[in-house]
């Protein structure tokens, strides 16, 4: 999927052998970024002939990606019809894999959530898929009358091409073909993609402005593990097989409180995730005599945000971890900008001293700064990336 940059709209309507798709997700686009916004202003914003766009609304109008909300101000003659995106419609069905839960939800256009269903994530693959396609078709009836595609996300790496996911190390699944699958049983289209990857679609499409316009930059997707997505001139970076971004597990420590996903004590993941956290926090509580406390990162970053000296500690010490691992990638790919998402970033106040700290000096001399920022994606980053993997093909040039 390539993303439609609208101040470069001009040259992209210049390419014959693709005109009437650009066309149509400039429009849509248009519609999106400005709403509300009358046909005339569309064609005067891009240069289309006004006949154009007009024939370009009456197709997203029918294929019910946007609708009239009333009518504006007029500078003389009829009043012009507004226009938005059309809410309320399903649209796309996404399903989030994670390693402790699994989503699957409706959203319309604009990525508003209609409904949803959470169930804990199995470790038999066979009985995984099953239960998806049970939530799946359950959803598929509900909104029968609704055209739906399906994003999914997974927690590991998979091919956007062929739909198949190669390997999930998690649940050391191998050739899981849930999209397939998927597909046969519900006669949807499927889009598979990694959850790093689908965030970081997301951040650059559904994102906060600050970061929809930044061409060049890097997701940390902090959950179970570690994710990282790259966006490279405004397009998604997979490598061969859908295998890039696996930063999670370059060595940046020792002795981490917990191990990663592959075995070792010496990841990122390790140093750096939820879970290494968590583990922090409980090592602290031992020292003090104290008993095990089962709680969730979202939890600890409130008793934090309260003062609770341990689990201080515990984010400031994951915080430092963290700042390594993105120092680490802003000297190799010097992106302009680095996204944090996941539960972490609400401790942002408390972390983001550690990860300044190690940015600046990963900074070379005479390279502008690196913009450090937080997910504008809220507190489920990875549905809404799978959620996103739907609505992107419907604002893309594909």
């Amino acid at each position: 999927m390539k993303k439609v940059y609208l101040n470069r709209a001009q040259a992209q309507i210049a390419r014959p052998k693709t005109i009437r798709s650009i066309n149509r997700q400039i429009v849509l686009n248009y519609v999106r970024d400005c709403a509300p916004i009358s046909r005339a202003a569309i064609a005067k914003e891009t240069t289309l002939n006004r006949s154009t766009v007009s024939t370009i609304i009456d197709v997203l109008h029918a294929d019910g990606l946007i609708e009239e909300i009333g009518t504006g101000h007029s500078s003389g003659g009829r009043k012009p019809t507004l226009l938005k995106l059309k809410t309320g419609k399903a649209i796309a069905l996404g399903v989030d894999v994670t390693p402790i839960k699994t989503t699957v939800a409706v959203a319309d256009m604009g990525g508003k959530i209609l409904e949803r269903e959470d169930f804990p994530t199995v470790t038999d693959a066979v009985e995984m898929t099953a239960l998806i396609v049970e939530k799946v078709s359950k959803l598929v009836k509900l909104f029968k009358k609704e055209k739906l595609e399906i994003g999914i996300s997974v927690p590991g790496i998979a091919d956007y091409r062929t739909g198949k996911v190669l390997y999930i190390p998690y649940f050391q699944w191998h050739n899981w073909e849930i999209s397939r699958i998927l597909a046969e049983k519900t006669n949807l289209k499927v889009t598979i993609e990694n959850d790093a990857n689908a965030t970081a679609l997301a951040e650059l499409w559904f994102g906060g402005s600050k970061i929809r316009e930044i061409k060049n930059f890097m997701t940390v997707l902090v959950g179970e593990g570690i994710g990282t997505g790259i966006i490279f001139d405004g397009q998604i970076y997979r490598g061969e097989k859908g295998a890039a971004g696996e930063f999670g597990h370059m060595i940046v420590g020792g002795n981490a409180p917990v191990l990663c996903s592959c075995g070792s004590r010496e990841c990122w993941e390790a140093l750096a995730s939820e879970k290494s956290i968590l583990a922090r926090y409980n090592q602290l509580l031992l020292k003090e005599k104290r008993c095990y406390a089962h709680l969730s990162t979202n939890d600890l970053v409130e008793m934090a945000l309260r003062g609770e000296p341990n689990a201080l500690n515990a984010l400031r010490e994951t915080g430092r971890f963290l700042g390594i691992g993105i120092s680490n990638l802003i000297i190799g790919l010097s992106p302009q900008a680095i996204v944090v998402s996941g539960s972490i970033s609400g401790a942002w106040k408390i972390i983001s001293g550690e990860l300044k700290s190690f940015t600046r000096r990963s900074v070379r001399n005479g390279m502008p700064a690196i913009r450090l920022m937080t997910s504008t994606l809220g507190n489920d980053p990875t549905l809404i990336g799978a959620i996103n993997l739907v609505l992107a093909r419907k604002f893309a040039s594909a």
